[in-house]
């Protein structure tokens, strides 16, 4: 696993934390049911919004990131 996708992987286990493993699954679940069924996205297209995506994209290059990382900020669209 090259570093961007280990640091990726991390971003979620904090997104994890935040929200006890449940309510990140089932808010996981629930963006992509939302974007698949209430915005006809594609399956790709979907799992691209779903907001804990969104986040570990955009910062997976990031190294420190973590490190500065403000609690909820998946909610944080930017």
């Amino acid at each position: 696993m090259d570093k961007q996708t280990l640091n990726h992987e991390k971003i979620h286990l904090a997104q994890q934390q935040e929200l006890w493993l449940v309510g990140f699954y089932l808010l996981y679940a629930f963006y992509w049911l939302r974007a698949r069924l209430l915005f006809r996205m594609s399956s790709h297209d979907a799992y691209m919004a779903i907001p804990f995506e969104v986040e570990a994209y955009a910062q997976q290059h990031d190294m420190d990131y973590l490190k500065n990382r403000e609690r909820f900020a998946w909610r944080i669209i930017k």
